[in-house]
Formats: C-alpha cells, sequence, structure tokens
C-alpha cells in the first residue's frame, strides 16, 4: 500500500478524535526520524508504506518499547521486524488519539526503558 494513502487515514484517524496534523508528523520525526522535508519527499517519491518505514532516517531506540494490541495482535510478538514497526507507528497513532498527548507517550517509552 502506498504511504500517501496511509498517512492520510493516520492523519484522519487523529483529527477524527479532535487531533493535528503537526501530532501525527511529530509522532513519526519521534519514531522514525523524519522531518516535515523527508516526509514531503517519500509523498512525492509515491513510496509504499514498506520502503517509508525502512528508509527511516533515524529509527528510535524505544521503538522496541511499544506494546500492547493492535487489530488483536500484540505488538511484541510480531517476528517480522517491518511490520512490527509499522504496527507501533499506528498504535502510537491510536493512543494520539485516545487522548494521550506527545509528551506523556515520549516519558512512558522513556520510563520503560529505563525500568
Amino acid at each position: 500500500m502506498k504511504f500517501a494513502r496511509i498517512y492520510e487515514l493516520l492523519i484522519r484517524k487523529a483529527e477524527r478524535k479532535g487531533r493535528q496534523k503537526a501530532e501525527v508528523d511529530a509522532l513519526i520525526t519521534w519514531l522514525l526520524g523524519y522531518d516535515e522535508e523527508g516526509i514531503r519527499r517519500q509523498l512525492e517519491r509515491d513510496t509504499d508504506y514498506e520502503t517509508f518505514i525502512e528508509e527511516a532516517p533515524s529509527l528510535n531506540p524505544s521503538w522496541q518499547q511499544i506494546t500492547g494490541k493492535i487489530c488483536g495482535v500484540r505488538i511484541e510478538t510480531i517476528a517480522d521486524a517491518t511490520m512490527r514497526k509499522i504496527r507501533c507507528l499506528d498504535k502510537l497513532i491510536d493512543e494520539l488519539a485516545r487522548g494521550k498527548t506527545l509528551d506523556k507517550l515520549r516519558r512512558q517509552l522513556s520510563y520503560k526503558k529505563t525500568v
């Protein structure tokens, strides 16, 4: 699936719950290291979602601390690394849409890493 389509869906999910595109972009930046220009370039290239994830400039080391269920599957049990990263981003967007702030999500993951 094309990244542009997924990106649009992630933004819509967040906006339906009163969140903003900038918050979605901030989570993408935090998790994958893309800046605004990097996201724009990937959209212009018409990249597929797998390539977008695999070409992440700077994967946050805390990504492996993201746990929980997404679509009924426990994230930490997903063997395929690319699919796990995809589901991690989905989980972060879900948590954002449920009302968690960006700071709370970041702190929660930083705390897990140190415990």
